[in-house]
């Protein structure tokens, strides 16, 4: 049989029925493989972080359960949390919601029905449960002119007088020290209210009882004190 020509005189090849069959699997699999690499290295939706941000390739407590908020313009924005100087707490204002539903109003807001921006790193719960909504390597819409460099704390309360359960107090204490430890924060002058970064009533109890916001403030210092000492002796034991 002989190969029809183009109109330059060259021979047509006919491609056989397996080529054909191959081909678009071809195509596809070097489509995929590209969308994949775009896709990782886009800052937007990646899952791997630069090793300078502090909050990358950081374990969290096994306490912690990470539920992220999808990635949109209204509570998760995917923007680079740079750097970490500090822990904002806040309360929910929402009497008797539980962590769940507060991660769930946060997700609410992705489609933008409301226009409203909020969110938060972690939220703990009436019952010390916690959940992580944001990583720890993005910013989060929690804290005003402070959201480029600190982590946020929300926290659940059974009334409107904002004051926390002792075991929700004991969770927001044990995880603030645990920030503090990882992060090398002092926790005298480096966790702070949100009623510190703009004056909002939040969170109200230890707006209203600042002596009770002193007491946090000291038993957050003192986990950080235990995980200190608790990672020099491991320290000592493995340099023997």
């Amino acid at each position: 049989m002989i190969a029809h020509a183009d109109t330059d005189g060259a021979p047509r090849r006919k491609h056989g029925a397996l080529y054909r069959f191959l081909m678009p699997w071809v195509w596809l699999t070097l489509f995929v493989i590209v969308f994949y690499t775009i896709r990782v290295r886009d800052p937007r939706v990646s899952t791997e972080y630069p090793a300078y941000l502090p909050g990358a390739a950081v374990e969290l407590p096994e306490y912690v359960r990470e539920n992220l908020l999808t990635q949109n313009p209204y509570s998760r924005p995917g923007t680079y949390l740079r750097k970490i100087n500090g822990v904002v707490i806040h309360y929910v204002g929402n009497p008797g919601s539980t962590a769940g539903a507060n991660r769930n109003y946060f997700e609410s807001l992705s489609d933008g029905r409301l226009n409203t921006y909020a969110s938060s790193h972690f939220i703990v719960g009436l019952e010390g449960e916690t959940i992580q909504c944001i990583p720890l390597t993005e910013i989060a819409y929690a804290s005003n002119d402070r959201n480029a460099d600190t982590i946020s704390v929300e926290v659940c309360h059974p009334d409107a007088g904002g004051k926390f359960y002792d075991v929700t107090y004991q969770k927001v204490a044990e995880l603030t020290g645990w920030l503090c430890w990882k992060f090398d924060l002092d926790p005298s002058s480096d966790v702070i209210r949100h009623y510190d970064v703009n004056g909002k009533r939040c969170p109200l109890y230890y707006v209203e009882h600042p002596d009770a916001w002193e007491a946090l403030r000291g038993d957050i210092a003192a986990v950080k004190a235990r995980l200190v000492a608790k990672a020099a002796e491991e320290a000592a034991k493995e340099a023997e």
